[in-house]
């Protein structure tokens, strides 16, 4: 997501010319209330939609979670209610554990009971979370440079550093986790004074390093790996890139402003979350 404010977010981007990457939409749900994030289940071959409903930053109550068939259709818009403005999620051990505000919601995946919550005292404004190869759960902190872990229910600081520049988007990949950084500096518009870019942050030592070829180049949002390609996406232009090692982000597609959280298959398809639309994208890519 992530920006509090609409007023930046009305100019109307279209597909980019020529992008160096093709990717095919496969369908686009509608009929959602801000959908943040789009999450895979691969055990329920279903797409797990987080819905904001209001501001990204308010305890309101009015967020919920929504599931998607794997060809777009809106199968149950209130699986689960009872949240207040729900982000990126995380499958491990069974459960779904959803972001929301200062809390981490653990959601039963059976039957999209809320289950349980774990409170994480000192958040600001948690974002998104992934889960690593031996199911620990990890959470982004956007407005602390702060990324959590939680393994089962017991909630631990993970890493706390400026070089995070706003961490949002968040993907476990082998031995690191990938970050897609928002920028320094964010400003009342949600600007920044300088742009994100993507990190690496090894788990065994925590170190935070920037990826060749792609630091500070824009606000990034969501992230995903897929095979040996990194894709992420830019909430305040729309814009879809694919960064291989050694090389430059390339465009994918471009939307209007508000493509947030992405979510994948692992295999061939990026699910897109456009937030201000109300819409979730299926994107095939060649």
């Amino acid at each position: 997501m992530k920006s509090l404010f609409t007023p930046i977010l009305l100019a109307i981007v279209g597909i980019a010319t020529a992008p160096a990457v093709q990717a095919a939409e496969l369908w686009r749900a509608g009929g959602l209330e801000q959908p943040e994030s789009a999450l895979f289940d691969a055990a329920g071959q279903r797409v797990i939609i987080s819905n904001i409903v209001g501001n990204p930053g308010e305890a309101d109550g009015n967020g919920y979670l929504s599931i998607l068939s794997m060809d777009g259709k809106l199968v149950t818009q209130h699986w689960t209610d009872g949240m207040d403005a729900p982000k990126g999620m995380a499958i491990a051990g069974g459960k779904l554990y959803v972001a929301d505000i200062a809390h981490v919601r653990v959601v039963d995946l059976q039957s999209g009971k809320l289950a349980s919550t774990i409170d994480v005292p000192n958040a600001v404004f948690l974002n998104d979370m992934t889960a690593d190869a031996s199911g620990k759960v990890y959470v982004t902190d956007m407005l602390a440079d702060t990324i959590y872990r939680i393994d089962g229910d017991r909630l631990e600081l993970f890493i706390k550093d400026a070089a995070l520049a706003s961490p949002n988007g968040i993907f476990a990949d082998g031995g690191r986790l990938i970050v897609a950084s928002w920028g320094k500096g964010i400003k009342p518009d949600f600007s920044t004074a300088e742009p994100g870019g993507l990190l690496s942050v090894d788990l065994a030592t925590k170190a935070v390093s920037p990826l060749a070829g792609a630091e500070n180049f824009a606000n990034l949002d969501g992230v995903v790996a897929i095979g040996g390609s990194i894709y992420a996406t830019a909430y305040m232009t729309g814009t879809l890139y694919r960064y291989k090692a050694g090389g430059t982000p390339q465009v994918v597609a471009t939307f209007k402003p508000g493509s947030a959280d992405i979510g994948t298959d692992g295999k061939s398809t990026i699910f897109v979350p456009l937030m201000n639309e109300g819409e979730v994208s299926a994107l095939g890519l060649d």
